[in-house]
C-alpha cells in the first residue's frame, strides 16, 4: 500500500451530497481531485456545491497549494481514474451497484490505489465480493458533512489486507480527520447506529404525546447534545460520577438507566407517525429553508470546532 505523504491525487465517484463535500475537503487540502459522475448536469452541481462551501473551508485553514483549480471532472469512470492514487466512492446505497462499480474499478487500477467506500449501510464484504483485488479495498465511511465533521469510521470486509486498513487510517488522519478502528462489519456502522438509537427513542416520545418535535430536539440540541460535542458518553458518565468517576457511577446510578432501557419505545413508523413529525419538523422549522438550516449547522460546526482548537486554560 502506498504511504499516506505519496497520496497526492484522488478520485471521487459519485458527485452527490456526500461526494461533492468529500471533494471540497480534498481541494481545501491541497490535493488534486478528479471527479466522475454520470448523471446529467452533476459537474455543475460539484462545482456550485465546492464554490458555495469554500468560504468555510477558508474559516476553518487551507492547507498549502488548496485551490479550487486543481478540480477536474470527467463523466467516463475509467478515463477519471488513470493515474490517481486514492478513490473515494460515494454511489448509490445498492448492493448490486456497488459490487458492479467495485469489480469496474478494480479491473482499470493498479493493484496498489486503495478503493475506499463511504457507504452508510453496506458492508465492504459484500462491495469487494467480485474484485480481483479485494484486498485494497475499505471503507472509509465520513459524517456528514465531510468538509467539516472529523470523524470516519474505517471497517475491512473479510478480503482486506491489514495494510490497506493501516494506509487508510493513516491518509484520512493526514488531513486532520479523527478516523475509528471498527473490529468487524456491522449493519450501519458505528455513529449511525447510536443515531438510529437516539432517534428511536425521540420517535417514540413524539408518538407516545409526551413531547413535540422541536421540543425533543431542544431536549438534545440543549442537552446532552452540547456535553457529547466535548466527551463521548462515556466520559460524560464517567464525570457524572463525581470524584468517584465511572466506579461510583456504575454504583449508584448505572440502575436507573438500566430501568429506562427496559422503557424505551419501539415505535412502528406508521403512516400518520410520519406524517405527524413531518408536521412537527416544518414547524420546528418555522419558515426557515433547507440552505438557512445548513448555514446554521454550518457556523455552529465551526464554532465548536474553533472552540476546541483553542488551548486549555
Amino acid at each position: 500500500m502506498p504511504a499516506s505523504n505519496s497520496i497526492q491525487r484522488v478520485a471521487v465517484v459519485g458527485t452527490g451530497l456526500i461526494g461533492s463535500s468529500w471533494t471540497a475537503f480534498f481541494l481545501a487540502h491541497g490535493l488534486d481531485v478528479v471527479a466522475t459522475d454520470p448523471a446529467p448536469n452533476a459537474e455543475r452541481d460539484l462545482r456550485v456545491y465546492v464554490d458555495r462551501v469554500w468560504p468555510l473551508l477558508v474559516t476553518l485553514g487551507l492547507a498549502p497549494g488548496a485551490d479550487r483549480g486543481r478540480l477536474r471532472f470527467d463523466a467516463d469512470l475509467p478515463t477519471a481514474l488513470t493515474g490517481v492514487d486514492f478513490v473515494q466512492e460515494n454511489g448509490p446505497e445498492r448492493a448490486d451497484f456497488k459490487i458492479k462499480l467495485f469489480a469496474e474499478m478494480d479491473a482499470v487500477l493498479p493493484s496498489t490505489v486503495i478503493l475506499a467506500s463511504s457507504s452508510s449501510s453496506l458492508a465492504m464484504s459484500v462491495m469487494q465480493s467480485e474484485c480481483r483485488h479485494p484486498e485494497r479495498c475499505v471503507l472509509g465511511h465520513p459524517f456528514n458533512p465531510p468538509h467539516l465533521i472529523p470523524l470516519v469510521e474505517i471497517v475491512g470486509g473479510q478480503k482486506t489486507s491489514p495494510a490497506t486498513i493501516i494506509a487508510a487510517e493513516q491518509f484520512y488522519t493526514r488531513l486532520g480527520k479523527r478516523t475509528i478502528r471498527l473490529n468487524k462489519e456491522i449493519p450501519g456502522h458505528v455513529a449511525n447506529r447510536l443515531q438510529a438509537a437516539l432517534w428511536r427513542e425521540a420517535v417514540h416520545l413524539v408518538a407516545e404525546g409526551v413531547v413535540s418535535v422541536a421540543d425533543v430536539d431542544a431536549a438534545v440540541s440543549e442537552g446532552p447534545g452540547l456535553r457529547w460535542s466535548a466527551l463521548g458518553p462515556n466520559l460524560i458518565f464517567h464525570l457524572g460520577g463525581g470524584q468517584g468517576g465511572m466506579t461510583h457511577f456504575m454504583h449508584h446510578l448505572a440502575g436507573p438507566f438500566a430501568k429506562m432501557w427496559a422503557d424505551l419505545g419501539q415505535p412502528e413508523l406508521t403512516p400518520e407517525l410520519k406524517a405527524a413529525i413531518i408536521q412537527g419538523v416544518h414547524e420546528a422549522a418555522a419558515g426557515r429553508s433547507l440552505e438557512d438550516l445548513e448555514k446554521a449547522r454550518d457556523q455552529a460546526i465551526l464554532s465548536v470546532l474553533a472552540q476546541r482548537a483553542k488551548p486549555a486554560v
